[in-house]
């Protein structure tokens, strides 16, 4: 077979966006900046959270999909490097402020447990500032573990504590 090229299927991925260092900014350049990267984005609304696990300003955050052909290690990368852009400091702090945090959480139906790397983002199941958003952008998406949808999730979450407001403008 000669001429045949592989092309990598499309897959739909769903990241969180988060910033709690002048958010509106950095949520919208990282989202531009990505959008232009990647090609159009679809937007869940804004929710507005308190800083979990340390004392910090209010985060903004959201949940965008985009489809790629790229392999999950070059859009975790690329997420990386947006981050970076917009002046994201990496140190030991697991929880502190941040001009954007971008968190691959689902990868088509790609269940990895490695160093670095969980697919789905455990995230979905612990945090209503990332489930809300998600299962309002995506409420028939079904959780590749859990087996059922984000709107089912949603509906069985348990907050215990995290309040968050839904915003009702678009911020992107």
């Amino acid at each position: 077979m000669t001429g045949a090229v592989a092309v990598n299927p499309e897959i739909k991925v769903y990241v969180s966006a988060g910033s709690n260092i002048d958010p509106v900014r950095h949520l919208r350049d990282g989202c531009h900046r990505l959008g232009q990267q990647v090609g159009p984005l679809e937007f869940s609304p804004v929710y507005r959270t308190a800083a979990v696990g340390f004392e910090g300003k209010d985060f903004l955050n959201l949940v965008f999909a985009y489809t790629t052909s790229d392999p999950v290690e070059a859009v975790v990368a690329r997420l990386t490097a947006v981050e970076s852009a917009a002046g994201r400091a990496r140190g030991a702090e697991r929880f502190a402020s941040r001009t954007l945090d971008l968190d691959l959480l689902i990868y088509g139906d790609l269940v990895v447990d490695q160093p670095g790397l969980t697919l789905p983002r455990n995230g979905i199941l612990d945090y209503a500032f990332v489930l809300a958003p998600l299962a309002e952008l995506a409420p028939d998406l079904v959780h590749p573990v859990a087996r059922v949808t984000m709107r089912e999730l949603w509906a069985a979450f348990e907050p215990a504590g995290q309040v968050i407001v839904r915003l009702d403008e678009p911020l992107v």
